[in-house]
């Protein structure tokens, strides 16, 4: 399918793993011209190597800032002023007890998860509507809806997100521009990969073996029962980027595996 792509700027937020990077190689892969963005200029500059490795072809900028900072993100701003798709995927997250979270801590989530994508929504939504064409979407979780019990403040965040989304969904009316979120779910990102494959270590079992305990008592809802690949939730986002998805606006999509058992 021809996504219809080619040429469309994006910026994606944290792009230098995990979703992020899948989504980049992604949007690059349909002809879009990608800006990757990482807090290094060393991390940003080693995933866009990767991605020309696959994708000679790819059309690839480099933002090298921190994202969660206002000041970078009206840098940002400054230096790609035309962006027609922006993915908000910039995240963190930290398995803490909720008495432990301290202001300090639900401060810095918030800052990073929640307001980078508010202030580069800010930005870049009124243009994309004097275009009349554009794509918001956010990388929310599945912990939107299943709070998960040990870190508390990052579902928070993921809810806060889905929010967003829909409230500036409304403001889009009778245009061509679409905010969207995509819950994604479980999912075997670097980081994912290093806990599996320390506590696998810690048990003197395999991954294989850790991940299948996962989900037997960890996400027993789960559909998929394994962990996705970036590269799954990183489909289901190029589609929401494309022209093709301009009936799609306000909504909260899937691609966490089944965890999320309501139905709407």
């Amino acid at each position: 399918m021809n996504l219809e792509l080619d040429g469309k700027k994006a910026l994606v937020t944290g792009s230098t793993a995990g979703i992020g990077f899948a989504i980049a190689k992604a949007l690059a892969a349909e002809g879009a011209r990608v800006i990757v963005n990482g807090r290094t200029d060393a991390r940003v500059n080693e995933a866009i190597a990767s991605i020309r490795a696959e994708i000679p072809s790819a059309k690839l900028e480099a933002l090298a800032l921190d994202l969660s900072k206002a000041q970078a993100a009206a840098e940002a701003g400054e230096r790609f002023s035309d962006i027609a798709i922006l993915v908000n995927n910039l995240g963190v997250y930290a398995p803490k007890s909720f008495e432990e979270i301290t202001d300090a801590d639900w401060a810095s989530i918030i800052e990073t998860n929640f307001m980078s994508g508010v202030r580069l929504s800010r930005y870049y939504l009124p243009r994309m509507k004097a275009a009349n064409w554009g794509r918001i979407i956010f990388i929310s979780s599945e912990s939107a809806v299943n709070i998960p019990v040990e870190m508390i403040h990052y579902g928070v965040t993921k809810t806060m997100q889905v929010a967003l989304a829909r409230g500036l969904a409304e403001t889009t009316a009778g245009t061509g521009v679409t905010v969207n979120s995509v819950l994604a779910g479980p999912t075997r990102s670097e980081g994912v990969e290093e806990f599996i494959a320390d506590l696998a270590k810690t048990k003197h079992v395999t991954p294989a073996a850790v991940e299948k305990e996962f989900f037997t008592t960890g996400r027993p809802g789960s559909l998929l029962q394994r962990f996705a690949t970036p590269a799954e939730v990183a489909a289901l986002v190029a589609f929401v980027a494309s022209p093709l998805s301009s009936a799609t606006n306000g909504a909260a999509l899937r691609a966490e595996g089944g965890v999320v058992r309501s139905i709407f």
